[in-house]
Order: C-alpha cells, then structure tokens, then sequence
C-alpha cells in the first residue's frame, strides 16, 4: 500500500519528533488543519441499491488457516451498528512498525486522525438478497489489513456483490492475528477445570507484524515468496465460500454474531473476481494464474516487481489496469504489458489527478493539503477519483462475469473515455522494454 512512501514516513516521524516537544499541543492542530471542517472527513456510504453489512471469518485459528472480512448485501436495521475503521490498537502498533517509528507516540497520533471513522457497512447485519450473488475475492496493498479498503468493498456489495477482503498472513500487512493452543502450563496456571473450558478458553492470540528486509537482504526472493502465499490466500478465501455457499457447517474461530447459514446458496460460483491494489494488484496476477474460477482480474496501481516472468503468458483470463497518473514508472508498465493479448481482453487506464493512496480509504481521511503534502490525495477530488474506479470496475464486471446489470452503462470507461481519465498509460514506455 505505502510502496515508495518514504516522504509519509519522514513526515510522520517529523510529527513525531514535534510531538515530544513543547510544541506538541500545536502539532495535532497542526496535522488536521485545512480539515478545518473534520465532521465532513469519512468515509463515503455506497452508492448502489443495497444496504452493506460485514463481519470478520476466520476459519482454522492457526496462521495457516482463512482470515477475511466479508462485506454483503443486507438487510436495514436500526440496531446494527458501523464497526471502527481500525480494529484495535495493535494495528496502530502494526502502521508504526511499518513506518519505522515509535509505537507509543505514534499510537496517539493516528487514533487522534483516525480513531474515531467508521466503515460504511452494518456490523453483523442479516444478509439480504432477492438472487444469487457474484463473488469478489480483494487483496490489500504492502503495509495495509483486510479494512483499509471499506470504501471499494462496500461499494461493490452495494452494488450486490459479495466481497471477501482477505488480510495476509505473509507479513506483508501492518498487523494481522491468529490464535495458538495454550500451553499445559498456561491452562495450570489459569486453575479452570477441563470439563467447564470451551475450545475458545484454549486458544491465545498471537499477533503478526510486518516483516522488513534485512540488512542486505535482496527484496525480491522475499516479495516473490509472500504474492505467492497471498494468491493461495486468496484461493483459500474462495474455498472457504464454497463451502459456505454449499451448506458446510463451518466454525469461526471469532464467534460474531452473523448467521452464516443465511449464506448457503447465496453466491454465484461461476462469476467470480479477484481484486487489489498494490502488491495486491500483483496477487491478482499470482491468483489468476493459479485458479481458473476466478474469471477476470482488478489491479489496482499494481505493483508488479514481486511477480516471476514465466507467469505472464500463464494467465488465460481477461484483466483491468486502473492506474494511479502519479505512481507509475516505465519498468513497471512494460511488465503490465507483457499481459497484452490479441485474444485476451486485457485493458488499462489511468485516472489524471490521482496517487497510489488515491484507492485506500486514507485518501478520504486527512484534510486537502495536508493529504496532498503527505501524497495521501492528489489533484483530483478523492470521491470522483474513487467513483470512476469503481464504475469501470462494475463494467469490467458485468462483460466479463456475464451479469445481467444495468452496469454497461459505463463501458466507455474501460477505454477511458471520460475527461479525468487516459486510455492506457501517461508513462512512456519503449517497445524494447516489454
């Protein structure tokens, strides 16, 4: 997610520093200026013809197991309520480790930005739907986790899609979880009989961080191993669906409130998409490769780098670019356009104004020159930037899993056809480097 970040991490460590200071009742205000009006920062509502639920699944409590947050079509209800954007302060910790600064202090300073936003979707709200549903498997960027990405996920369930945002176990993501069996000792110590503990009583959360390279380590054995793991995640996703879908009991580890028996017979298990941005664009490539049920791809800003060149000619789907016009460099291009086909739709546009940060849901989140100083935003307005995206995607969708929607509507922007929007790529690129 924050590929080539460097000045967002010399910024917040900055803050940081001023934060220690006398200066520091100053920095915050500071950090939120020209968010004069914060009340109107969040994160936008869906836009489509459905309510949004969501609710976490884990299945198998073991880092090798299905961790995922599912966004759905719902039904309306006043007791639902929205889920915090960032789960718990782990996460925080998680950003920090990231970013190579002090946990404590920048703790503070992200809940105090981004503590109190919500997703836009209901907490473990009933599902709803008159028909059977397409599937999305999403795939999150380098540093992010399964909820940085509310704004297109729900849009998608909105639009009557079930969406399954799977956070890695590859120690790509800031932070993730799984659970691990107490020791004998630990169930001593604890003086609670056998016969009155549940299976949940024995499990210990173990958190997971994100792994940085080593002191002259080489990236790319690293990279290369984690887009392999994250495409058998996003495989795994879909089994687990599958089995939902078929009317699998199924176990989750964190034991919400969602029925997911309301799920059986819910999906389309032959219109299915898998999704990401960044090193999750890669993943889509990886995944496609590996898993014919996914029928087309969405890369988001992708980053190619992790990816083997032998893959390439591998992938037998149709797949999207939707490109950032700041992002993107001549190396990384050419290796999309290894993908080209002239019997595979294989389609790419960029949307003018935007940065890599304009598909996370960060972008919505920080006032407009302090999110453009911290390359958060870019010229273009976040929400139009966002709404293109998303209505090419649906498009894409609708032509490639064969729906019977009203989303063709918005054919001419996979060709880029819209004044915000460039057909291809704003970056030159040499025909002897693809």
């Amino acid at each position: 997610m924050f590929s080539h970040g460097g000045f967002v991490q010399f910024l917040v460590k900055r803050i940081c520093e001023w934060a220690r200071t006398d200066q520091k009742r100053y920095t915050l205000s500071f950090f939120t200026m020209g968010n004069a009006c914060s009340n109107h920062l969040g994160i936008p509502p869906a836009k489509g013809p459905h309510a949004v639920g969501c609710t976490d699944f884990m299945m198998d409590h073991t880092e090798k197991g299905s961790f995922f947050r599912l966004y759905y079509p719902c039904q309306e209800t006043e007791k639902a309520e929205k889920p915090d954007w960032v789960p718990c302060r782990e996460y925080f910790n998680g950003l920090a480790d990231f970013m190579k600064i002090n946990r404590s202090l920048s703790e503070k300073i992200f809940n105090y930005l981004f503590g109190s936003f919500k997703i836009p979707a209901y907490l473990d709200a009933p599902f709803k739907s008159k028909e059977k549903c397409p599937v999305v498997v999403f795939s999150h960027g380098l540093g992010a986790f399964r909820t940085l990405y509310s704004a297109i996920c729900a849009e998608l369930a909105s639009q009557g899609f079930i969406v399954a945002s799977v956070e890695h176990r590859d120690q790509s993501a800031s932070a993730t979880y799984y659970y691990r069996e107490k020791t004998e000792s630990e169930k001593a110590s604890e003086n609670v009989p056998n016969t009155s503990a549940s299976a949940q009583d024995n499990l210990v959360i173990e958190w997971m961080y994100y792994r940085s390279l080593r002191h002259g380590e080489s990236e790319f054995p690293l990279r290369n191993r984690q887009v392999k793991q994250r495409g058998d995640e996003c495989i795994l996703a879909l089994d687990k669906l599958s089995e939902i879908n078929s009317g699998i009991a199924v176990q989750n580890v964190l034991q919400t409130e969602f029925d997911w028996t309301t799920l059986e017979n819910s999906m389309d298990m032959c219109r299915i998409a898998v999704m990401g941005h960044s090193f999750g664009g890669a993943t889509v490539i990886e995944a496609l490769c590996k898993e014919v049920k996914f029928k087309c791809g969405i890369a988001l800003d992708s980053w190619m780098f992790p990816l083997d060149d032998e893959i390439f000619a591998r992938v037998k789907q149709p797949i999207f670019f939707i490109n950032s016009e700041k992002f993107q460099w001549a190396g990384n291009i050419s290796r999309m356009k290894k993908l080209d086909s002239a019997v595979i739709q294989r389609k790419m546009i960029t949307i003018r104004g935007t940065v890599h940060q304009s598909f996370p849901d960060f972008t919505f989140l920080t006032g407009n020159w302090i999110g453009k100083l911290m390359k958060l935003k870019g010229e273009i307005d976040p929400e139009l930037a966002l709404d293109l995206s998303n209505r090419a995607t649906l498009a894409f969708l609708q032509r490639h899993l064969g729906l019977e929607k009203n989303f063709n509507q918005w054919d001419p922007l996979i060709d880029g056809q819209d004044e915000n929007l460039i057909q291809g790529t704003n970056v030159t690129v040499l025909q002897s480097a693809i």
